[in-house]
């Protein structure tokens, strides 16, 4: 499996330690930055790391910034991407599980260190459970269908 991971200035504090468990499940990262505290902009983040999800290049995505809301926001304007943001082990179970998220966001000034490692283990060894969420992830296709040309 392969995984990017992009972040601005306000997720950073959080990058090391998602890598981290990234390499400790054998996964191949592309770190697309940044790589320091100086101030960027997140858009840029996340359109790097959404658009190598959507192409294929990569199988799934990690983006961070100060809350993961904006980054979160940013990268759902590429299409094919499901892009939550997420801030406890449920919601990144459940992101997985029943919405087939392709990209994992989270905020370096809402979590932890330590619960954002446990929940990019939670987001990485839950399987979409398919069945009646099929339909549903299929209904966000259609909508991306409508305003994507």
């Amino acid at each position: 499996m392969k995984i990017a991971i992009g972040c601005d200035h306000g997720g950073i504090v959080l990058k090391p330690t998602v890598k981290k468990v990234l390499e400790n499940n054998g996964i191949d990262i592309i770190d697309m930055g940044c790589e320091d505290t100086k101030s960027v902009d997140y858009p840029d983040y996340a359109l790097t790391v959404a658009e190598a999800v959507s192409k294929g290049e990569v199988d799934r995505g990690i983006i961070l910034c100060g809350t993961g809301i904006g980054i979160s926001i940013a990268a759902n304007k590429v299409k094919g991407v499901r892009a939550a943001v997420c801030h406890d082990l449920f919601t990144a179970q459940m992101c997985a599980q029943h919405n087939d998220a392709n990209i994992l966001a989270m905020g370096g000034r809402v979590i932890s260190e330590e619960l954002a490692g446990q929940m990019v283990q939670v987001w990485l060894d839950t399987p979409f459970e398919g069945g009646r969420h099929n339909g549903r992830v299929a209904k966000i296709s259609e909508i991306e269908s409508k305003y994507f040309k």
